[in-house]
């Protein structure tokens, strides 16, 4: 019976040497559906590969801030991250074609334009050592204001958060003054008087409690951001392969998952920007058309910059829609 024991503990003994542990940077919140579609990629990795891969996910940016996520994952500093793939922009304006005005804002034809989009994000990220692991969306980006507008003119010269080229770009077309804010950052950039308004996801919105700053939120529905998890290939190369294969199994189930949570969790936290007193209104028809004629205008510019690998894109999105 002692050898029996004896046997045992050295076995669970070998076992925890050889378990390995990743730490995985997320930049949402605990609270947040893509922070918790992330403790659930996990746990399934933790359970397939029996305890030998163990990611522990820390939320809220505390690694790794989104302007050091990648490089961080690049370098090691962290095996996995999550960031939001827009941001990488000044890179490859391949990067931030789901951040166009009105190219795919709802989520099946964002769900479309993601297909075609990843296969030419998982060739750029695996020349650069990192591997995509699996995507998630943000809700649609809309707009937070203090007052009430109409139209563009009604915020003329404000404060506006931006977040990525993109949004910087888009605010300066808007006529407002684009002030890169990070999410964590944002209550603060409210209280002091950094910016008086955003254009964001009702999900940041109720991560920063936007109700203690702003009174409307127009359901503009601009666009449909992407979220993205990294790997550094080097590492994920050193595991076994079955467990790499358990890593993209989960990661195939997250990102299925990420979609459906997607657009259950839209309407709630639209319900819950209610619920603290927000007005959420639709888009004014003047207004509407004004953000539609700034799209076209970031869409050609889009292309122009992204050269043919842009037009080829936007071939294979069109294809998918028709």
């Amino acid at each position: 019976m002692k050898r029996v024991f004896a046997v045992a503990a050295l076995t669970l003994s070998c076992s925890l040497a050889y378990a390995t542990n990743w730490r995985m940077s997320v930049e949402l919140p605990d609270t947040n559906y893509i922070a918790e579609n992330a403790r659930l990629f996990a746990k399934e990795v933790q359970e397939n590969t029996d305890g030998e891969l163990n990611i522990s996910v820390h939320s809220n940016s505390v690694l790794l801030t989104r302007p050091e996520l990648k490089r961080g994952v690049q370098q090691g500093i962290v095996p996995l991250g999550e960031m939001l793939v827009s941001t990488l922009g000044n890179e490859d304006p391949i990067y931030e074609v789901d951040s166009i005005p009105f190219l795919a804002p709802s989520f099946e034809e964002s769900k479309k334009l993601w297909d075609v989009t990843r296969p030419m994000l998982e060739e750029m990220f695996d020349k650069q050592g990192l591997l995509l692991v699996y995507g998630t969306p943000y809700p649609p980006q809309g707009i937070f204001t203090k007052e009430p507008m109409e139209s563009l003119e009604d915020i003329k010269g404000i404060r506006f958060r931006a977040y990525n080229a993109t949004t910087s770009e888009l605010g300066k077309l808007m006529g407002v003054k684009p002030t890169t804010v990070q999410p964590q950052e944002v209550p603060q950039a409210f209280s002091t008087g950094v910016i008086d308004g955003m254009l964001t996801s009702p999900a940041t919105g109720v991560n920063t409690q936007a109700w203690d700053y702003v009174d409307y939120y127009y359901d503009a529905q601009v666009f449909i951001p992407q979220s993205i998890v990294l790997a550094n290939k080097r590492a994920f190369m050193r595991l076994p392969e079955q467990t790499q294969q358990a890593i993209l199994e989960a990661g195939k189930n997250a990102e299925e998952r990420g979609w459906e949570l997607a657009q259950t969790e839209t309407s709630m936290l639209v319900d819950t920007l209610v619920e603290n007193g927000m007005q959420v209104l639709p888009v004014p028809e003047k207004l509407s058309e004004e953000l539609h004629a700034i799209g076209e205008t970031m869409a050609e510019a889009w292309v122009q910059k992204a050269g043919e690998r842009g037009e080829q894109l936007l071939e294979s999105y069109g294809n998918e829609t028709n």
